[in-house]
């Protein structure tokens, strides 16, 4: 008995041991050794009708960690409550400029109430918005193709500003791009070099979407490498090949690893620039969102880096 007893104890402790470093293997198959992360603009047409329900299924795919993008008209308290009982992390939340603008310190209550870590500006705005209407083609085109360096020096004091005050109260403050930051402003300047130069480390960082930056023909992994430390979060998104005549902001999002960004070298370059977080975002989908999710999972989480 007593023989049968110690070889059942080996085989049970081989077995934990066994599971254990599965377990740990697990883990270092996500990129960077970060849980996977879901931007929930993915989910934005599923949140309205259904936000527990969704965020439990986002997290039975396999995602710990969420940026919201909205809080469709819930408390505080609703949403870290939802949260919590999905088993989600809500590191960050995207905000435009102009709503920043309405309510610096109302967002940074709410930001503190939901126990945010970031909050990240999600496009920029102009000091006079009134020539906004008066441009042709309207705010859009003026976005997309109006944008002058004084703009973004603009911009750049407002994130100054609102990042030291929402770094004195524990938020850190950031910027995530698109195309637009990378229309040429004259003499080989453009609105994310800018940014780079003219925001305040201390209290702005940036989160690179990946997506867009290949979209406007620039390179991600030259920038983590240029500027580590100042890339705190990645948007992790495929695109489709370019439609002929197409604008960069044009481009049509995909199935990881079904499109035309690498992104194997891109998290090899993340490793030494200072990256805490990565999100997915697939914006669209050719069949079943909640599917096509999990196929973004399963692809980042098999990613040996």
């Amino acid at each position: 008995m007593n023989q049968i007893t110690r070889r059942t104890f080996l085989k049970t402790g081989a077995a934990a041991a066994a599971a254990l470093k599965l377990g740990e293997r697990a883990l270092m198959a996500d990129p960077l050794g970060l849980p996977v992360g879901l931007q929930l603009y993915s989910v934005r047409k599923l949140l309205p009708n259904d936000y527990l329900g969704t965020l439990k299924q986002v997290a039975a795919i396999g995602y710990r960690e969420v940026e919201a993008a909205g809080f469709y008209n819930h408390s505080a308290e609703e949403v870290k409550a939802a949260m919590s009982t999905a088993g989600l992390h809500c590191v960050s939340a995207h905000y435009p400029m102009g709503e920043l603008q309405k309510d610096v310190d109302g967002i940074l209550k709410y930001a503190k109430a939901v126990g945010l870590s970031y909050v990240i500006c999600s496009s920029p705005s102009v000091a006079d918005p009134s020539k906004l209407a008066s441009y042709p083609g309207g705010a859009g085109k003026y976005f997309r193709d109006g944008m002058t360096a004084d703009d973004w020096r603009w911009n750049c004091d407002q994130f100054n500003e609102i990042g030291k005050k929402y770094k004195a109260e524990g938020i850190q403050f950031g910027y995530h791009n698109h195309t637009t930051e990378f229309h040429d402003l004259g003499g080989g300047l453009n609105g994310f070099e800018v940014l780079l130069k003219d925001t305040n480390p201390a209290y702005v960082t940036l989160e690179m979407d990946c997506g867009w930056v290949s979209a406007a023909g620039k390179d991600p992994i030259a920038f983590l490498k240029k500027y580590p430390g100042r890339f705190s979060m990645l948007h992790i998104k495929d695109l489709k090949p370019v439609t002929p005549g197409s604008q960069p902001s044009e481009r049509h999002s995909t199935v990881l690893g079904k499109g035309t960004v690498d992104y194997k070298p891109i998290f090899a370059a993340a490793k030494t620039a200072g990256v805490k977080h990565y999100f997915v975002e697939q914006e669209e989908f050719d069949g079943d969102a909640l599917d096509e999710l999990k196929q973004d999972y399963q692809y980042l989480h098999a990613m040996r880096v």
